[in-house]
């Protein structure tokens, strides 16, 4: 993953924090609240899932929604002043170690 662009993110959606809802979404987004974002992150993941169970041809569609669904996690993470490199820090950390174990010691 391209540190850079989740950067660029987490600084475009800082900038429209501070925007109107009139002319930016993310403002509008943040502005309902977290049942807004929510429903919006779960909306996002099932018309992924919903791509991901067509049988022709998907690559685009799956690529368009899952940038869709990452752009929506970003915005959520951004109302509790997370950002997309707090996640890329904590994969780094995973990083080498197996995913059953890194799971087990979560249990």
């Amino acid at each position: 993953m391209n540190e850079e662009i989740i950067t660029l993110l987490d600084e475009i959606i800082e900038d429209r924090k501070l925007s109107s809802s009139e002319k930016s979404y993310v403002k509008s987004l943040l502005e309902q609240g977290d049942k807004k974002l929510i429903e919006k992150v779960r909306e996002e993941a099932e018309e992924l899932i919903s791509v991901l169970q067509e049988e022709n041809d998907i690559k685009e569609k799956l690529i368009h929604e899952a940038a869709d669904l990452w752009f929506h996690v970003l915005v959520l993470l951004a109302s509790r002043d997370l950002k997309g490199e707090d996640i890329i820090k904590e994969l780094k950390k995973r990083l080498g170690t197996s995913g059953l174990i890194e799971k087990a010691s979560r249990d």
